[in-house]
């Protein structure tokens, strides 16, 4: 079961695993239980965990900082200005922030999806999503928050900077 966990690289149910390993759904869920416990009296770098999606092995998370030192991130201009747009707005929408940013902003938006940065839901009142900044983040910027101190007026020129023209040389 370690194997499978490492080899897929992404949560799997139970059921996945039973399957992958070949065994019926208890004795998975018993090998899960132990897998689980002897990654807990390990000094690993390492660990099996639940998600909301299944069981995985992971990295802890005290080992974050190393991660961001070894491997690091790979964002282009156009998502860094589309991220800054969002971080000074945030929670802003989506359809919003393409009126700042260009449709590129879509493209932008998944991108820093899928990198952790920027969480987008859905609004029940309106068509479009709501995009706010993670934990991720504030940890890999080292920010603790944002100044809040700017004036609307002092915040606008810079929006102005962060808008469609940009977008020609950064997509």
């Amino acid at each position: 079961m370690e194997a499978i966990l490492y080899l897929k690289g992404k949560p799997l149910s139970v059921a996945e695993i039973a399957e992958y390993a070949q065994c019926d759904r208890p004795t998975a869920e018993e090998g899960l239980i132990e897998l689980i416990e002897d990654y807990a009296r390990r000094d690993s770098a390492l660990e099996v965990v639940e998600t909301p999606t299944g069981y995985s092995l992971q990295l802890r998370s005290g080992f974050q900082d190393l991660v961001h030192r070894l491997i690091p991130l790979e964002l282009g201009v156009g998502a860094l200005r589309t991220l800054a747009a969002i971080a000074l707005h945030s929670p802003i929408a989506q359809n919003q922030l393409v009126e700042l940013r260009g449709s590129s902003a879509y493209q932008h938006v998944q991108e820093l999806v899928e990198q952790g940065f920027v969480r987008k839901r859905r609004q029940s009142d309106s068509r479009s999503s709501l995009l706010q900044l993670t934990e991720k983040f504030h940890q890999y910027f080292q920010i603790e928050q944002l100044p809040q101190l700017l004036g609307q007026e002092h915040k606008q020129s810079k929006y102005q900077q962060l808008e469609l023209g940009d977008d020609l040389e950064d997509s």
